[in-house]
């Protein structure tokens, strides 16, 4: 038998150990980073997407509503209705681009037999006015049509330079009528700023380039030109109104002055014709009691359309910026 081995084990070699890999958690964060940059991205697109979609599914039922409504209108005898409402403005609701259009469209139809114009408004715009008388003494002459104007509350200053065009004005005793002039207001700052020692430094490139400015004098030369560009205007006024009322107008030192009237006082003055509303014109003038609305009108969907498309972009951008998508 052999003796016992006394000698020692040996312990065993580790098992070598793969090298460290310290960028491996930075590389994961990373790929994470990116993958949720690009689901974000994704999500966007098809929000952008849909959004757009949207916006063109409103205009195409807004164009379908007016042809539908457009087929439906009766084509019988009756009377066109145009309102003017409002101030007189080329961004508002009565400016000449929405007037003269409802304007063409009633003077069209080959069964209006006369076209009034309502009118509730204070003035406005001579500009704009003036391409409304225009067009309506133009259209009237062109479809051998008869126009009315028919106030309510007020018809005041470019109101009635409007109303002016038409072949007869009927007003209610107490409607507002007249205020035939015209003006240019603002305010003047030059001695505030002089108490509470402030400078106005302005630089121009044109001795009349700051003409207006409130914070600085108005010279006299300056006052002169300005009076004498609103007196012209004024007669252009004055020239539209003699020319529509005639014979009828029974003018004296106030008429063109721009004080205005109620409306029994204003038929006195040859300003209006006579008293009336609107079923009354279109049931014993014209002859036609039903009357028809020729008025541009922007309908839900049209309204929709534009408030959602012209919010999209701001909106969106918003968010992305909150969300940190866009560096």
């Amino acid at each position: 038998m052999s003796a016992p081995d006394d000698t020692p084990a040996v312990p065993a070699a580790p098992a070598p150990q793969s090298p460290a890999k310290p960028f491996e958690p930075v590389i994961e964060q990373f790929a994470r980073d990116y993958l949720r940059d690009r689901r974000s991205d994704r999500r966007w697109r098809i929000f952008f997407r849909l959004a757009w979609l949207g916006v063109f599914l409103l205009i195409a039922l807004a164009l379908l509503e007016n042809q539908r409504s457009q087929h439906n209108a009766p084509s019988g005898p009756h009377t066109a209705l145009v309102e003017l409402r409002g101030e007189i403005a080329a961004e508002g609701e009565a400016s000449a681009e929405n007037i003269v259009s409802g304007l063409k469209s009633a003077f069209e139809d080959a069964g209006a037999q006369a076209v009034v114009i309502r009118i509730n408004s204070p003035g406005g715009s001579p500009v704009q006015a003036g391409i409304i008388n225009d067009e309506l003494r133009r259209l009237k002459v062109k479809h051998a049509k008869k126009v009315y104007a028919v106030v309510e509350e007020s018809c005041a200053s470019g109101a009635y330079y409007v109303a002016a065009a038409a072949d007869s004005i009927y007003v209610d005793k107490a409607s507002i009528v007249g205020s035939i002039g015209v003006l240019m207001d603002g305010f003047g700052f030059t001695g505030t700023m002089e108490k509470l020692g402030v400078e106005r430094r302005l630089l121009t490139a044109g001795s009349n380039k700051g003409m207006l400015d409130p914070f600085s004098p108005v010279s006299e030369t300056q006052r002169v030109y300005v009076q004498t560009m609103l007196d012209q205007i004024h007669q252009q006024f004055i020239a539209v109104v003699k020319q529509g009322r005639g014979k009828r107008l029974k003018e004296d030192a106030n008429t063109f002055s721009g004080l205005f009237w109620n409306g029994e006082q204003a038929v006195q003055l040859g300003l209006a014709d006579g008293f009336g509303n609107l079923d009354f014109v279109a049931r014993e003038i014209v002859k036609a009691e039903e009357v028809i609305d020729y008025t541009p009108t922007e309908n839900v969907a049209e309204r929709l359309a534009k408030r959602f498309g012209a919010s999209i972009g701001a909106g969106a951008v918003k968010a992305l910026h909150s969300m940190g998508s866009i560096r």
